[in-house]
């Protein structure tokens, strides 16, 4: 706690402001002044004075009265009153000051030649408001610096708050994804078992490697790029077994061995899903083609495929696979991606997911 309130912007603020106080009455003494304790000390009162209504109003008023207008208003009341009177002891020190200037004069038989002005009642009134202009201000900087810690907490809060909620935001629709990707996938399987028991077995085995992705890795923020490549592979794989001959499905991965990129968690599933759900035509030759590269600094997915449109009356899925990949795009990648998708010149739906992120590798 010690060394960390050393290293803190306060400590070094402070140990300035005393530095330069406590030298301040050395610029006073006269030339050929000889310098003694008690001059010092003499001369030190007026930045003792503005330590002393710093330090009252930064450790104890300010904190106690900066809640609500009522208590401003009481703090303000106070400090007029406080500063006033010690204003006030100021300026009969500072005529004292001027007293004993006179005396040493006299006493060394010099002829004391001091202006009009150092006397009376307007010199007076001149020591008053000069002190009670420095001790304000001072009073208003230790106000200052309490207001402003409080605000870089506030902030400090702010974020961290912020941070929790996208955070649950992202768990959620992880939590979201997971049945909704099982549902899909169930119903593949079920297909199966109608035609074809043996791939259906196979299907199930291959089922039962994503769940372990999904139980283990879906619930931390990000994972490894590889885990994520392997954990597609599978899906592609799994949903081989069910499609004609007229289908052709293509991979292509690009990524560093051994791999130091991280991603959120089953963020390109849906896409994946996306493109068989509209890509394949049980009559009409199909084709899906899966590209995944990646440096320390971006990773690129891109798929294309042929684009069936469903009927009106086919409600399976209901769209609900790429809101949710918007959503997590913008929750773990405000303003680091691109996602591109449509129709290119070839006839061929493609989307392409571009991720710019220098922390990648530093998960």
């Amino acid at each position: 706690m010690g060394r960390k309130f050393i290293e803190s912007k306060t400590f070094w603020f402070q140990v300035i402001m005393w530095t330069v106080m406590l030298f301040m009455p050395l610029m006073f003494i006269a030339p050929g002044e000889a310098l003694t304790l008690v001059g010092y000390f003499r001369r030190a009162v007026i930045p003792i004075a503005l330590l002393l209504v710093f330090y009252t109003n930064y450790l104890w008023l300010a904190p106690k009265y900066l809640h609500s207008k009522l208590s401003v208003r009481k703090l303000m009341i106070i400090n007029f009153i406080s500063v006033s009177v010690l204003s006030l002891v100021l300026s009969q020190w500072g005529e004292f000051e001027n007293y004993i200037r006179r005396e040493k004069t006299v006493a060394n038989d010099e002829i004391p030649v001091l202006p009009s002005s150092t006397t009376g009642v307007k010199f007076h009134l001149f020591l008053f408001f000069r002190d009670f202009f420095n001790l304000g201000a001072s009073a208003i900087l230790g106000c200052s610096v309490v207001m402003f810690r409080r605000w870089v907490a506030l902030e400090q809060a702010h974020q961290k708050a912020e941070v929790a909620r996208r955070e649950a935001e992202l768990k959620n629709l992880r939590n979201q994804l997971n049945p909704h990707f099982l549902l899909n996938t169930l119903n593949n399987i079920y297909a199966l078992t109608a035609f074809d028991p043996t791939k259906a077995r196979t299907a199930v085995m291959e089922l039962g490697k994503m769940l372990r992705h999904i139980l283990h890795d879906n619930q931390q923020p990000f994972v490894n790029l590889r885990d994520e490549a392997d954990f597609l592979h599978n899906y592609v794989d799994l949903m081989k077994i069910r499609l004609a001959d007229n289908v052709t499905v293509s991979e292509d991965v690009d990524i560093p061995s051994p791999c130091t990129v991280f991603i959120a968690p089953m963020l390109l599933i849906s896409l994946v899903e996306n493109a068989f759900k509209h890509g394949v035509s049980p009559t009409h030759p199909s084709e899906i083609h899966l590209h995944l590269s990646a440096d320390t600094d971006t990773i690129i997915f891109e798929i294309r495929n042929t684009y069936f449109p469903k009927p009106s009356t086919d409600n399976s899925g209901h769209g609900i696979g790429l809101s949710q990949v918007q959503q997590r795009l913008d929750l773990a990648y405000p303003g680091k991606y691109e996602w591109k998708k449509g129709l290119n010149s070839n006839n061929l739906y493609t989307s392409t997911i571009i991720i710019h992120d220098t922390q990648l590798h530093d998960y």
